[in-house]
């Protein structure tokens, strides 16, 4: 027989209030469990996923960075390795596929194959074959890097009459005093190492299987020098860059082990800014840090009322306002928290009903809008996102308000939601203007070189390593921007730099005046 248990008015509610705080408590646990599972799996998911957001929506490419599937013609492939030849075939027309053709350009060298005197007699009449012709047939053939040593010789002259008069040619002036490698030397390590992302260990292992006995120190210290030296042109690039209507920032991650101060461990910064508008310029800025007081004096004397693009890294909204620019947020960004919730959602639970994947789904008409426009002039395209984008920013504007207060804010989705509202103001600007880019993929496109640098060379030794490297990734840089052959350009740029004296002649080698520079 159970027994009866009598509790008081008073014991009976202290009860269900204990009930009540364990419920609320488990509701909390439950939640934060939820939390760190989201987080465990987004962590999880960035570890060995792919790295690509790109999305089944072939108008959607652009966004995602896959620019040789986007540039390439509809249909045609990304790489080819002949050249097609129509052949009719019962049924249908196919591509044969033959031989691509080597670049003309390049130089030839003719190997004549002859037959023997005793073969070239006639079999029928006994005649002696003349040559008619050739069949041509070309391979391509590759010369290992040739190593060699320059002697200067300087002339001393001397009075045949006297000891009084002895002169001795002086030496030409250089980009390096007394360096021990000459320009083009200079300009392929530059290149191989900011442009092909080759360490400077593997490149002085390289040169000695060639007799270029030379230590990577020696290559590293070459480097600081040079980089130094083209300070010049890197002030002016800046003046040009802080010209421009339009400019875009970036930032990322950068390690230098010997910081006067500072641990080597310590997170030091690249800053990248490039022009929008006007001559193509990427530039690069090494800092110590990514604080305003940092970040601040690389935008000191821009245009009041010029475009600043950026993430929503608090520190470019200081940037903006202390210096009345119009600042533009990146949908690019914003999407990307969206597609790191929807990652986070199992696999069988997906679909298009879920929130992210609905704000996913809408970003992609925007981006849809902007491939169909990208041909347009800057009217067409002003005019084509007023009628057309305007209506699917207010159509995410109403789903993120219905939604922004009923998601938990430590979430993923949460943390999107709130990141879209507190850019909305910055995200919605691009439909101002046809000239202004939704994102700021160009910009994170110009760091990525040496984001994948960094993987191979890991970190700089020295702040003026760091600076330099700066300075020569800006440079070569600007050279791709401009179509420009960044080793063609260095070798010229390191032959007259050390001659130019007035504005005029700096000017004159900017990556864009190449043609000047060669003459």
């Amino acid at each position: 027989m159970t027994p009866t248990i009598t509790l008081s008015t008073e014991d009976y509610q202290a009860l269900l209030a204990e009930q009540q705080r364990l419920a609320s408590q488990l509701r909390l646990v439950t939640v934060e469990r939820d939390l760190l599972k989201e987080r465990v799996d987004a962590f999880l998911h960035r570890l060995y996923a792919a790295k690509s957001e790109a999305r089944a929506n072939p108008a959607q490419r652009d966004l995602f960075l896959n620019e040789a599937e986007v540039l390439a013609p509809n249909g045609a492939p990304i790489a080819e390795e002949a050249t097609p030849e129509a052949v009719e075939v019962a049924g249908h027309r196919r591509q044969k596929r033959g031989r691509k053709p080597l670049d003309p350009h390049l130089p030839r060298e003719i190997v004549r194959h002859e037959l023997a005197e005793a073969e070239r007699i006639c079999a029928h009449d006994g005649t002696r074959l003349v040559e008619i012709g050739a069949e041509i047939s070309e391979q391509l053939d590759i010369v290992p890097q040739q190593v060699r040593v320059i002697q200067h010789h300087r002339v001393k002259y001397a009075c045949p009459c006297c000891d009084e008069s002895i002169r001795v040619t002086p030496a030409p002036v250089r980009i390096i005093p007394k360096g021990l490698l000459t320009e083009t030397a200079l300009a392929w390590v530059a290149t191989a190492k900011y442009q092909d992302s080759l360490p400077l260990y593997r490149q002085a292992a390289l040169l000695s299987r060639f007799g270029g006995d030379l230590s990577r120190n020696t290559l590293a210290a070459s480097m600081v020098r040079v980089g130094d030296a083209v300070q010049p042109i890197i002030n002016l690039l800046r003046d040009h860059l802080l010209d421009a209507d339009l400019i875009l920032g970036d930032e990322t991650v950068v390690q230098v082990l010997k910081e006067s101060g500072r641990a080597a461990q310590s997170k030091s910064y690249l800053w990248a800014q490039m022009t929008g508008s006007g001559p193509p310029i990427r530039l690069f800025s090494y800092t110590p840090g990514r604080g305003g007081t940092h970040a601040q004096p690389l935008y000191d004397g821009i245009k009041p009322g010029a475009v600043l693009m950026s993430d929503g890294y608090e520190v470019y909204n200081a940037i903006a306002a202390s210096r009345g620019a119009i600042h533009l947020g990146c949908w690019a960004h914003a999407r990307r928290y969206f597609v790191e919730a929807e990652a986070a959602i199992p696999k069988a639970a997906r679909g298009p009903e879920q929130l992210a994947t609905q704000f996913i789904a809408a970003m992609g008409e925007l981006y849809a809008i902007e491939t169909q426009t990208k041909d347009l002039s800057v009217e067409q395209r002003g005019q084509r996102r007023q009628e057309q984008s305007r209506p699917v920013l207010v159509k995410i504007e109403a789903l993120l308000l219905q939604h922004l207060h009923a998601v938990i804010p430590g979430s993923l989705l949460g943390k999107a939601l709130h990141y879209l509202s507190s850019q909305w103001s910055k995200l919605i600007r691009f439909v101002d203007n046809g000239a202004w880019p939704i994102d700021n993929n160009l910009c994170e496109n110009a760091i990525r070189p040496f984001v994948v640098g960094r993987r191979n060379w890991l970190f700089c030794d020295t702040v003026a390593g760091a600076r330099a490297s700066a300075n020569l990734y800006s440079l070569i840089e600007t050279c791709k921007a401009n179509s420009v052959d960044p080793y063609t350009y260095l070798v010229d740029l390191f032959r007259k730099l050390p001659t130019a004296k007035t504005v005029e002649e700096f000017e004159a080698l900017l990556p864009w005046n190449l043609d000047a520079l060669t003459d």
